[in-house]
Protein backbone atom coordinates (compact mmCIF):
# COMPACT_ATOMS: atom_id res chain seq x y z
CA UNK A 1 0.00 0.00 0.00
CA UNK A 2 1.35 3.26 -0.65
CA UNK A 3 1.81 5.34 2.11
CA UNK A 4 -0.39 9.03 2.76
CA UNK A 5 -1.52 8.43 -0.89
CA UNK A 6 -2.76 11.26 -2.68
CA UNK A 7 -5.06 11.36 -5.72
CA UNK A 8 -2.64 11.66 -8.34
CA UNK A 9 -1.00 8.42 -6.89
CA UNK A 10 -4.11 6.78 -6.30
CA UNK A 11 -4.75 7.13 -9.97
CA UNK A 12 -1.11 6.77 -10.55
CA UNK A 13 -0.90 9.80 -12.72
CA UNK A 14 2.37 11.54 -11.69
CA UNK A 15 1.90 15.00 -10.97
CA UNK A 16 3.87 17.64 -8.96
CA UNK A 17 2.33 19.89 -6.50
CA UNK A 18 4.38 23.34 -7.49
CA UNK A 19 2.52 22.30 -11.39
CA UNK A 20 -0.74 22.34 -10.58
CA UNK A 21 -3.20 24.81 -9.88
CA UNK A 22 -4.56 22.95 -7.26
CA UNK A 23 -3.62 21.20 -3.79
CA UNK A 24 -3.31 17.90 -4.70
CA UNK A 25 -5.37 16.43 -1.57
CA UNK A 26 -5.10 13.10 0.29
CA UNK A 27 -7.20 9.68 -0.19
CA UNK A 28 -7.37 8.69 3.53
CA UNK A 29 -6.57 12.33 5.26
CA UNK A 30 -6.90 16.04 5.42
CA UNK A 31 -4.24 18.49 4.07
CA UNK A 32 -3.05 20.96 7.06
CA UNK A 33 -4.18 24.21 5.18
CA UNK A 34 -7.66 25.99 5.19
CA UNK A 35 -9.55 28.40 2.68
CA UNK A 36 -9.11 31.54 3.60
CA UNK A 37 -11.75 33.69 2.15
CA UNK A 38 -9.79 36.63 2.64
CA UNK A 39 -7.95 35.66 -0.32
CA UNK A 40 -10.71 35.88 -2.05
CA UNK A 41 -11.90 39.65 -1.12
CA UNK A 42 -8.18 40.70 -2.05
CA UNK A 43 -7.89 38.82 -5.13
CA UNK A 44 -7.13 41.20 -8.46
CA UNK A 45 -9.68 38.04 -9.85
CA UNK A 46 -12.95 39.51 -10.42
CA UNK A 47 -14.21 35.88 -10.27
CA UNK A 48 -12.81 35.37 -7.01
CA UNK A 49 -14.37 38.73 -5.45
CA UNK A 50 -17.47 37.61 -7.05
CA UNK A 51 -17.32 34.42 -5.10
CA UNK A 52 -16.02 35.93 -2.12
CA UNK A 53 -19.84 38.63 -2.55
CA UNK A 54 -21.65 35.72 -3.01
CA UNK A 55 -20.32 33.69 0.42
CA UNK A 56 -21.21 36.77 2.33
CA UNK A 57 -24.60 37.44 0.49
CA UNK A 58 -25.92 33.91 0.36
CA UNK A 59 -24.59 33.98 4.51
CA UNK A 60 -26.49 37.00 5.13
CA UNK A 61 -29.58 35.89 3.55
CA UNK A 62 -29.62 33.20 5.94
CA UNK A 63 -28.92 35.67 8.91
CA UNK A 64 -32.58 37.07 7.01
CA UNK A 65 -34.30 34.21 6.82
CA UNK A 66 -33.81 33.86 11.08
CA UNK A 67 -34.63 37.02 11.81
CA UNK A 68 -37.30 37.10 10.05
CA UNK A 69 -39.87 33.66 10.22
CA UNK A 70 -37.79 30.97 8.62
CA UNK A 71 -35.94 30.12 11.61
CA UNK A 72 -35.67 26.49 11.20
CA UNK A 73 -34.65 26.51 8.06
CA UNK A 74 -31.57 29.26 8.49
CA UNK A 75 -30.34 26.88 11.16
CA UNK A 76 -30.66 23.79 9.46
CA UNK A 77 -28.93 25.25 6.54
CA UNK A 78 -25.65 26.85 8.73
CA UNK A 79 -25.41 23.03 10.56
CA UNK A 80 -25.11 22.02 6.81
CA UNK A 81 -22.72 24.06 5.91
CA UNK A 82 -20.28 23.91 8.43
CA UNK A 83 -18.53 20.81 7.43
CA UNK A 84 -17.59 19.91 3.66
CA UNK A 85 -15.78 16.56 3.97
CA UNK A 86 -15.24 16.52 0.38
CA UNK A 87 -12.29 19.10 -0.18
CA UNK A 88 -10.22 17.27 2.55
CA UNK A 89 -8.82 20.18 4.32
CA UNK A 90 -8.32 20.54 7.96
CA UNK A 91 -6.57 17.95 10.17
CA UNK A 92 -9.15 14.28 10.33
CA UNK A 93 -6.87 11.37 9.42
CA UNK A 94 -10.02 10.39 8.03
CA UNK A 95 -11.12 13.19 5.88
CA UNK A 96 -14.08 13.17 8.04
CA UNK A 97 -15.74 15.94 10.11
CA UNK A 98 -18.49 16.59 12.04
CA UNK A 99 -20.67 19.46 11.79
CA UNK A 100 -21.24 21.74 14.47
CA UNK A 101 -24.30 21.59 16.99
CA UNK A 102 -27.69 23.50 16.66
CA UNK A 103 -26.59 26.11 19.77
CA UNK A 104 -23.66 26.68 17.55
CA UNK A 105 -25.68 27.37 14.79
CA UNK A 106 -28.19 28.97 16.76
CA UNK A 107 -25.47 31.56 18.46
CA UNK A 108 -23.79 32.34 14.99
CA UNK A 109 -27.48 33.85 13.71
CA UNK A 110 -27.86 35.21 17.21
CA UNK A 111 -25.82 37.83 16.00
CA UNK A 112 -28.31 38.69 13.26
CA UNK A 113 -30.78 39.80 16.21
CA UNK A 114 -28.42 40.95 18.98
CA UNK A 115 -25.47 43.19 17.11
CA UNK A 116 -27.22 46.50 15.40
CA UNK A 117 -24.83 46.46 13.05
CA UNK A 118 -25.13 43.15 11.97
CA UNK A 119 -28.52 43.35 12.01
CA UNK A 120 -28.85 46.34 9.86
CA UNK A 121 -26.06 45.86 7.28
CA UNK A 122 -25.11 42.41 7.78
CA UNK A 123 -21.44 40.32 8.08
CA UNK A 124 -18.55 41.99 5.83
CA UNK A 125 -16.16 39.18 6.39
CA UNK A 126 -17.18 35.49 6.89
CA UNK A 127 -14.30 35.32 9.48
CA UNK A 128 -15.76 38.10 12.25
CA UNK A 129 -18.01 34.72 13.26
CA UNK A 130 -14.80 33.73 14.91
CA UNK A 131 -14.73 36.91 17.02
CA UNK A 132 -17.67 37.18 18.05
CA UNK A 133 -18.76 33.07 19.11
CA UNK A 134 -16.80 30.72 20.92
CA UNK A 135 -15.66 27.27 19.26
CA UNK A 136 -16.04 28.86 15.75
CA UNK A 137 -12.06 28.46 14.43
CA UNK A 138 -10.18 28.32 11.26
CA UNK A 139 -11.69 24.94 10.12
CA UNK A 140 -15.42 25.97 10.45
CA UNK A 141 -14.89 29.39 7.91
CA UNK A 142 -12.67 26.85 5.94
CA UNK A 143 -15.93 24.54 5.81
CA UNK A 144 -18.81 26.96 5.23
CA UNK A 145 -16.67 28.89 2.39
CA UNK A 146 -16.44 25.93 0.58
CA UNK A 147 -19.71 24.48 1.25
CA UNK A 148 -21.16 27.96 -0.36
CA UNK A 149 -18.86 28.13 -3.23
CA UNK A 150 -19.49 24.41 -3.95
CA UNK A 151 -21.23 24.56 -7.06
CA UNK A 152 -17.90 26.54 -8.21
CA UNK A 153 -15.56 24.37 -7.02
CA UNK A 154 -17.13 21.18 -8.72
CA UNK A 155 -16.70 23.22 -12.03
CA UNK A 156 -13.36 23.73 -11.04
CA UNK A 157 -12.32 20.21 -10.27
CA UNK A 158 -14.02 18.65 -13.63
CA UNK A 159 -12.33 21.14 -15.44
CA UNK A 160 -8.61 19.79 -13.88
CA UNK A 161 -9.91 16.54 -14.10
CA UNK A 162 -10.58 16.68 -17.82
CA UNK A 163 -7.12 18.61 -18.54
CA UNK A 164 -5.36 16.12 -16.23
CA UNK A 165 -7.08 13.15 -17.23
CA UNK A 166 -8.15 12.16 -13.73
CA UNK A 167 -10.61 9.47 -13.36
CA UNK A 168 -14.38 11.16 -13.02
CA UNK A 169 -17.53 9.26 -12.15
CA UNK A 170 -21.54 9.89 -11.63
CA UNK A 171 -21.93 10.34 -8.02
CA UNK A 172 -24.38 12.05 -5.76
CA UNK A 173 -23.49 15.26 -4.12
CA UNK A 174 -25.78 17.53 -1.95
CA UNK A 175 -25.07 21.12 -2.16
CA UNK A 176 -26.41 24.16 -1.13
CA UNK A 177 -28.70 26.27 -3.56
CA UNK A 178 -28.42 30.08 -3.00
CA UNK A 179 -31.21 30.67 -5.39
CA UNK A 180 -33.70 28.72 -3.16
CA UNK A 181 -31.61 28.97 0.18
CA UNK A 182 -31.88 24.87 0.53
CA UNK A 183 -29.92 22.15 0.29
CA UNK A 184 -30.25 20.22 -2.87
CA UNK A 185 -28.85 16.62 -4.28
CA UNK A 186 -27.59 16.59 -7.33
CA UNK A 187 -25.36 13.52 -9.61
CA UNK A 188 -22.16 15.03 -10.43
CA UNK A 189 -18.88 13.05 -12.14
CA UNK A 190 -16.25 14.01 -9.72
CA UNK A 191 -13.08 11.60 -9.07
CA UNK A 192 -14.36 9.24 -6.07
CA UNK A 193 -12.55 7.50 -3.28
CA UNK A 194 -13.17 3.90 -4.58
CA UNK A 195 -12.61 2.74 -1.16
CA UNK A 196 -15.48 4.38 0.82
CA UNK A 197 -17.29 6.04 -2.03
CA UNK A 198 -16.70 9.56 -0.98
CA UNK A 199 -16.58 11.97 -3.91
CA UNK A 200 -13.13 14.19 -4.32
CA UNK A 201 -13.46 18.11 -4.83
CA UNK A 202 -10.48 19.92 -6.05
CA UNK A 203 -9.40 23.34 -4.45
CA UNK A 204 -7.14 26.31 -5.94
CA UNK A 205 -4.04 26.49 -4.12
CA UNK A 206 -4.34 30.43 -3.84
CA UNK A 207 -6.88 30.71 -1.45
CA UNK A 208 -5.16 28.41 1.26
CA UNK A 209 -3.23 29.48 4.69
CA UNK A 210 -2.27 27.77 7.53
CA UNK A 211 -4.24 30.64 9.57
CA UNK A 212 -7.17 33.08 8.28
CA UNK A 213 -6.09 36.58 7.85
CA UNK A 214 -8.72 37.93 10.23
CA UNK A 215 -8.88 35.84 13.61
CA UNK A 216 -9.15 35.90 17.06
CA UNK A 217 -5.49 35.77 18.35
CA UNK A 218 -3.75 38.40 16.14
CA UNK A 219 -7.25 40.53 17.19
CA UNK A 220 -6.57 39.96 20.46
CA UNK A 221 -2.77 40.61 20.77
CA UNK A 222 -2.47 43.22 18.70
CA UNK A 223 -5.95 44.93 18.61
CA UNK A 224 -7.85 44.77 21.86
CA UNK A 225 -7.66 48.11 23.87
CA UNK A 226 -5.53 47.95 26.41
CA UNK A 227 -8.17 47.90 29.54
CA UNK A 228 -9.88 44.82 28.38
CA UNK A 229 -6.09 43.10 27.76
CA UNK A 230 -5.85 43.96 31.13
CA UNK A 231 -9.32 42.41 32.39
CA UNK A 232 -9.25 39.62 30.42
CA UNK A 233 -6.22 37.65 29.02
CA UNK A 234 -8.58 36.19 26.17
CA UNK A 235 -7.56 32.44 27.02
CA UNK A 236 -9.10 31.34 29.85
CA UNK A 237 -11.84 34.45 29.79
CA UNK A 238 -12.30 33.97 25.94
CA UNK A 239 -15.98 33.53 26.57
CA UNK A 240 -16.18 37.45 28.30
CA UNK A 241 -14.18 38.64 25.11
CA UNK A 242 -16.54 37.38 22.69
CA UNK A 243 -18.98 39.36 24.99
CA UNK A 244 -17.88 42.23 24.80
CA UNK A 245 -16.79 41.81 21.05
CA UNK A 246 -20.67 41.82 20.78
CA UNK A 247 -21.31 44.44 22.65
CA UNK A 248 -18.75 47.07 20.89
CA UNK A 249 -18.64 45.53 17.15
CA UNK A 250 -17.14 48.76 16.46
CA UNK A 251 -14.28 47.49 17.62
CA UNK A 252 -14.15 44.66 15.26
CA UNK A 253 -14.78 47.08 12.42
CA UNK A 254 -11.97 48.82 13.44
CA UNK A 255 -9.76 45.50 13.16
CA UNK A 256 -10.84 44.57 9.94
CA UNK A 257 -10.91 47.97 8.57
CA UNK A 258 -6.63 47.82 9.84
CA UNK A 259 -6.20 44.29 8.28
CA UNK A 260 -8.02 45.21 5.04
CA UNK A 261 -5.53 48.16 4.75
CA UNK A 262 -2.57 45.83 5.53
CA UNK A 263 -3.97 43.04 2.73
CA UNK A 264 -1.17 43.66 0.41
CA UNK A 265 0.77 41.28 3.64
CA UNK A 266 -1.58 38.68 3.28
CA UNK A 267 -0.66 35.95 0.81
CA UNK A 268 -1.97 31.94 0.10
CA UNK A 269 0.63 29.65 2.18
CA UNK A 270 2.64 27.16 0.12
CA UNK A 271 1.97 23.61 0.88
CA UNK A 272 5.92 23.26 1.08
CA UNK A 273 8.36 25.90 1.72
CA UNK A 274 12.39 25.55 1.04
CA UNK A 275 14.62 26.12 3.78
CA UNK A 276 16.97 28.90 3.06
CA UNK A 277 20.20 28.04 1.10
CA UNK A 278 22.43 29.64 4.42
CA UNK A 279 19.81 27.16 6.59
CA UNK A 280 20.20 24.01 4.32
CA UNK A 281 24.29 25.05 4.55
CA UNK A 282 24.43 25.35 8.61
CA UNK A 283 22.46 21.95 8.64
CA UNK A 284 24.61 20.21 5.86
CA UNK A 285 27.59 21.52 8.57
CA UNK A 286 25.46 20.53 11.98
CA UNK A 287 25.37 16.63 10.21
CA UNK A 288 28.94 16.31 9.21
CA UNK A 289 29.79 17.13 12.64
CA UNK A 290 28.24 14.78 14.08
CA UNK A 291 29.85 11.46 15.52
CA UNK A 292 28.75 8.20 14.38
CA UNK A 293 26.67 5.83 16.34
CA UNK A 294 24.37 6.20 19.19
CA UNK A 295 26.62 8.82 21.03
CA UNK A 296 24.66 12.14 23.26
CA UNK A 297 21.63 10.93 20.29
CA UNK A 298 23.55 11.62 17.44
CA UNK A 299 21.16 8.65 15.45
CA UNK A 300 17.93 11.17 16.07
CA UNK A 301 20.10 14.42 15.45
CA UNK A 302 21.19 12.95 12.13
CA UNK A 303 17.86 12.24 11.16
CA UNK A 304 16.43 14.80 12.24
CA UNK A 305 18.66 17.27 10.04
CA UNK A 306 18.68 14.93 7.38
CA UNK A 307 14.83 14.45 7.22
CA UNK A 308 14.67 18.97 6.92
CA UNK A 309 17.56 19.08 4.65
CA UNK A 310 16.45 16.42 1.81
CA UNK A 311 13.25 17.49 1.84
CA UNK A 312 14.74 20.67 0.75
CA UNK A 313 16.89 19.82 -1.46
CA UNK A 314 14.62 17.41 -3.65
CA UNK A 315 11.67 19.68 -4.02
CA UNK A 316 10.64 20.28 -6.12
CA UNK A 317 11.12 17.40 -7.81
CA UNK A 318 9.98 15.11 -5.12
CA UNK A 319 7.21 16.34 -2.89
CA UNK A 320 7.83 14.56 0.39
CA UNK A 321 5.40 12.09 1.77
CA UNK A 322 6.20 11.25 5.18
CA UNK A 323 8.78 10.26 7.56
CA UNK A 324 7.81 7.38 9.74
CA UNK A 325 10.06 4.86 12.38
CA UNK A 326 9.60 0.91 11.93
CA UNK A 327 10.99 -1.71 13.83
CA UNK A 328 13.36 -4.73 11.52
CA UNK A 329 14.78 -7.28 13.44
CA UNK A 330 14.02 -5.40 16.97
CA UNK A 331 15.78 -2.21 15.35
CA UNK A 332 14.16 1.19 14.97
CA UNK A 333 14.89 2.46 11.32
CA UNK A 334 14.18 6.05 10.50
CA UNK A 335 12.66 6.30 6.33
CA UNK A 336 11.60 9.62 4.45
CA UNK A 337 9.24 8.71 1.98
CA UNK A 338 9.09 10.53 -1.23
CA UNK A 339 6.65 10.53 -4.11
CA UNK A 340 7.70 9.76 -7.47
CA UNK A 341 6.21 12.25 -9.67
CA UNK A 342 8.32 11.08 -12.84
CA UNK A 343 9.26 15.08 -13.40
CA UNK A 344 12.79 13.94 -14.51
CA UNK A 345 14.70 11.50 -17.30
CA UNK A 346 16.03 9.77 -14.30
CA UNK A 347 12.90 9.85 -11.89
CA UNK A 348 10.58 8.48 -15.40
CA UNK A 349 13.26 5.51 -15.72
CA UNK A 350 13.32 4.35 -11.98
CA UNK A 351 9.51 4.41 -12.00
CA UNK A 352 9.56 2.12 -15.36
CA UNK A 353 11.98 -0.26 -14.70
CA UNK A 354 11.96 -0.51 -10.43
CA UNK A 355 8.10 -0.02 -10.58
CA UNK A 356 9.18 3.01 -7.86
CA UNK A 357 6.00 4.94 -7.23
CA UNK A 358 7.63 5.95 -3.63
CA UNK A 359 11.52 6.11 -3.35
CA UNK A 360 12.21 5.56 0.30
CA UNK A 361 15.67 6.89 1.85
CA UNK A 362 16.84 5.25 4.50
CA UNK A 363 18.98 7.00 7.15
CA UNK A 364 21.95 5.53 9.03
CA UNK A 365 24.26 7.55 11.46
CA UNK A 366 26.77 4.51 10.95
CA UNK A 367 30.40 4.05 10.33
CA UNK A 368 30.11 1.54 8.16
CA UNK A 369 27.46 0.21 6.49
CA UNK A 370 26.57 -3.72 6.93
CA UNK A 371 24.97 -6.45 4.76
CA UNK A 372 21.94 -6.63 7.33
CA UNK A 373 21.48 -2.82 6.79
CA UNK A 374 21.20 -3.46 2.81
CA UNK A 375 18.98 -6.69 3.82
CA UNK A 376 16.57 -4.55 5.84
CA UNK A 377 15.73 -1.83 2.98
CA UNK A 378 15.56 -5.00 0.20
CA UNK A 379 12.82 -6.52 2.54
CA UNK A 380 11.17 -3.09 3.11
CA UNK A 381 10.81 -2.64 -0.38
CA UNK A 382 7.23 -3.67 -1.70
CA UNK A 383 5.25 -3.57 -4.45
CA UNK A 384 3.78 -0.15 -3.51
CA UNK A 385 7.58 1.54 -3.16
CA UNK A 386 9.00 -0.42 -6.01
CA UNK A 387 12.39 -1.96 -6.51
CA UNK A 388 14.40 0.81 -5.88
CA UNK A 389 15.31 2.25 -2.76
CA UNK A 390 18.46 4.79 -1.23
CA UNK A 391 20.29 4.21 2.06
CA UNK A 392 22.00 7.59 2.99
CA UNK A 393 25.07 6.88 5.46
CA UNK A 394 27.89 8.96 7.11
CA UNK A 395 30.79 6.66 4.79
CA UNK A 396 31.61 5.29 1.72
CA UNK A 397 30.71 1.07 1.55
CA UNK A 398 33.58 -0.82 1.09
CA UNK A 399 34.04 -2.70 -2.05
CA UNK A 400 32.26 -6.05 -0.22
CA UNK A 401 29.27 -3.78 0.29
CA UNK A 402 29.17 -2.33 -2.47
CA UNK A 403 29.27 -5.86 -4.76
CA UNK A 404 26.48 -6.83 -2.60
CA UNK A 405 24.10 -4.44 -3.75
CA UNK A 406 25.67 -5.17 -7.02
CA UNK A 407 24.49 -8.81 -6.60
CA UNK A 408 21.38 -8.08 -5.61
CA UNK A 409 20.36 -6.29 -8.68
CA UNK A 410 21.95 -9.26 -10.61
CA UNK A 411 19.81 -12.21 -8.98
CA UNK A 412 16.69 -9.78 -8.12
CA UNK A 413 16.47 -6.95 -10.13
CA UNK A 414 16.38 -3.99 -6.78
CA UNK A 415 18.25 -1.48 -6.97
CA UNK A 416 19.83 0.23 -3.55
CA UNK A 417 21.87 3.09 -4.22
CA UNK A 418 24.34 3.89 -1.08
CA UNK A 419 24.85 7.70 -0.87
CA UNK A 420 27.36 9.25 2.00
CA UNK A 421 28.22 12.71 3.49
CA UNK A 422 30.21 13.59 0.26
CA UNK A 423 26.85 13.11 -1.93
CA UNK A 424 25.07 15.37 0.62
CA UNK A 425 27.97 17.80 0.07
CA UNK A 426 27.26 17.59 -3.20
CA UNK A 427 23.86 18.13 -3.26
CA UNK A 428 24.77 21.18 -1.33
CA UNK A 429 26.51 22.44 -3.74
CA UNK A 430 23.94 22.26 -6.33
CA UNK A 431 21.42 23.87 -3.94
CA UNK A 432 23.98 27.00 -3.76
CA UNK A 433 25.10 27.73 -7.03
CA UNK A 434 21.79 26.43 -8.66
CA UNK A 435 23.08 25.35 -11.89
CA UNK A 436 22.33 21.86 -11.16
CA UNK A 437 19.60 20.49 -9.53
CA UNK A 438 20.18 18.47 -5.88
CA UNK A 439 18.63 15.18 -7.81
CA UNK A 440 21.02 14.96 -10.13
CA UNK A 441 23.35 13.88 -7.62
CA UNK A 442 21.19 10.99 -7.15
CA UNK A 443 20.93 10.46 -10.62
CA UNK A 444 24.90 10.99 -11.10
CA UNK A 445 24.82 7.96 -8.56
CA UNK A 446 22.58 5.64 -10.63
CA UNK A 447 24.69 5.92 -13.90
CA UNK A 448 27.71 4.97 -11.39
CA UNK A 449 25.98 1.81 -10.09
CA UNK A 450 24.11 0.73 -13.21
CA UNK A 451 27.94 0.74 -14.73
CA UNK A 452 28.95 -1.73 -12.36
CA UNK A 453 26.19 -3.65 -12.84
CA UNK A 454 26.45 -7.04 -15.56
CA UNK A 455 24.97 -6.57 -18.94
Amino acid sequence: MIVRPRLSDYYNIPLLQSEVDFAIPFMDEDIPLYVDPFLMWKSPSQMDNMLHAGIMQSFNQLGSMYVGNKRDEAIESIIYLSECAEVGLGTSKTRKGRPMSKEQAKAILDLYKDVPQINQYGLKHLEQVQLLVDNISKDRICDMSCSLIKSFLIDYTIDQCKRLGIPIRLSKISLYDYKTCKIINEKITLPINEDNKQPIILVPKRWLRYSPWLNYDDYFKHYLIKNIEEEYDGINNRIEVLKYNRKNFNMVEQYIALKERECGRCENDPLFSKIPIHSANRKVLDIKALPTGKINNADKKYEELMGKVLSSFLFPHLDFAKEQSRIDSGTQIRDLIFYNNTSTDFLAEIYQTYDCKQIVFELKNVKDIEREHINQLNRYMSDSFGRFGIIFTRNKPSKQMFQNTVDLWSGQRRCILIMDDSDLELMCSCNNNQQRQPIEVIKKKYIEFTRMCPN
